[in-house]
């Protein structure tokens, strides 16, 4: 079991930048980091949640009280298409990560290491022996916050809390721009349709879901111009999830507007349905504490059928904005009634604000890759 500083307890802080602070005990990497304070309410699923790049730049709380106990499974093991097994990206994304109790001696056969050596080798701070409840509620009440972890010896309490202030500046950088690829890269099916993915910090398991189905994935950079794409000849377009805030996207959503005009089928997952709202003239806004956990159900406005599905988003599309659109919310959110997905009214396109491919489950909604895959057939008959 890695231990910081040889089984000595090392001081931690998470400061809000409203000024309240929690102090507990610190593991993995000694840092400092500014980021976006945000809770989880799964149980199960830290690596592929630690490693999903939506939480790029953020603080992530676990509610559930006891976080580790299955340990870290090889970050070595790929699949038969070359993506990493158990993960969704190939690096820790998150800024810091906050559990009310770390399991220190996990037991699983696919566990590798612990939580605490994996966080310490991937440089990411992490705080134990906090009251996470009470923080989720400070969120529930007063909204999603900007603040500061701190995990060291030599900790100054009161300037990490000027620091928390001055948070949201430090830490809400292009995102988006830190978790996309700077090349194309082609993923091989051996297939005649190939899918363009746009990628804003897309999961590795989308991919998988859409090769699973025999579709050549093309991942482009998330500024990748329109006509670029094009020329690729694509058979559909699938725009990912990502971080932050969707309107400072500014490239993305030009790209998604030409796109929306060609009639190639299109399929948006989290960010990706807000990029395709806003490239539709929709509006979005941020949700006073989002939605991320493996428990959030979702209401087929077109069956009256409710899925619980995994969700990690703190925007949704405003839905009287989606007036002359030609779109049309497809699903809502059963908890507070935001939407939770688009469908064109005339066009091959809609978008989901859940994740389809779950990781971590549940798995109810991948019908949903499917549906795209014979929108995207149905095209070449």
């Amino acid at each position: 079991m890695f231990s910081l500083s040889g089984g000595k307890k090392i001081k931690a802080y998470i400061v809000l930048e409203d000024g309240s602070h929690f102090e507990g005990e610190g593991f993995g990497y000694p840092a400092c980091a500014p980021c976006e304070v945000v809770f989880n309410t799964g149980m199960v699923g830290y690596p592929e949640s630690l490693t999903d790049p939506s939480y790029s730049g953020q603080l992530l709380i676990q509610t559930y009280p006891l976080i580790g106990s299955y340990g870290v499974p090889p970050m070595r093991e790929k699949d038969e298409y070359g993506l990493l097994r158990h993960f969704e990206s190939d690096r820790v994304q998150v800024a810091g990560f906050g559990v009310a109790e770390l399991q220190k001696s996990p037991s699983h056969w696919q566990s590798e290491t612990d939580l605490a050596g994996w966080l310490f080798r991937q440089k990411v701070p992490a705080i134990e022996g906090i009251d996470t409840r009470e923080i989720t509620k400070i969120l529930r009440s007063k909204g999603t916050m900007w603040g500061m972890i701190g995990v060291g010896d030599d900790l100054d309490l009161e300037l990490l809390k000027l620091e928390a202030m001055e948070a949201e500046e430090r830490g809400s950088a292009d995102l988006v721009k830190g978790v996309s690829v700077t090349s194309p890269i082609e993923y091989d099916a051996h297939s005649k349709r190939t899918i363009a993915v746009i990628d804003c910090g897309v999961k590795f398991s989308i991919i998988r879901e859409l090769l699973s189905r025999g579709l050549n994935v093309l991942r482009v950079p998330y500024d990748s111009p329109a006509g670029v794409i094009l020329r690729s000849e694509p058979d559909g377009i699938l725009i990912s999830n990502g971080p932050g805030d969707p309107a400072r996207c500014a490239r993305t959503i030009s790209t998604a507007a030409e796109l929306l005009e060609t009639g190639i089928p299109m399929m948006g997952i989290c960010l990706g349905t807000q990029i395709i709202a806003l490239a539709a003239g929709a509006a979005t806004y941020k949700l006073p504490y989002g939605h991320r956990g493996q428990n959030q159900p979702c209401l087929d406005l077109s069956t009256g059928r409710c899925y619980i599905t995994s969700q990690n988003h703190g925007y949704a599309v405003d839905s009287r904005s989606l007036q002359g659109t030609g779109f049309k919310a497809s699903f809502v959110n059963v908890n507070d009634g935001t939407v939770e997905g688009l469908r064109h009214e005339a066009k091959p396109i809609f978008g989901v604000q859940f994740h389809p491919e779950a990781s971590p489950g549940p798995c109810e909604t991948s019908f949903l890759f499917d549906e795209f895959t014979t929108e995207v057939e149905n095209c070449h008959r």
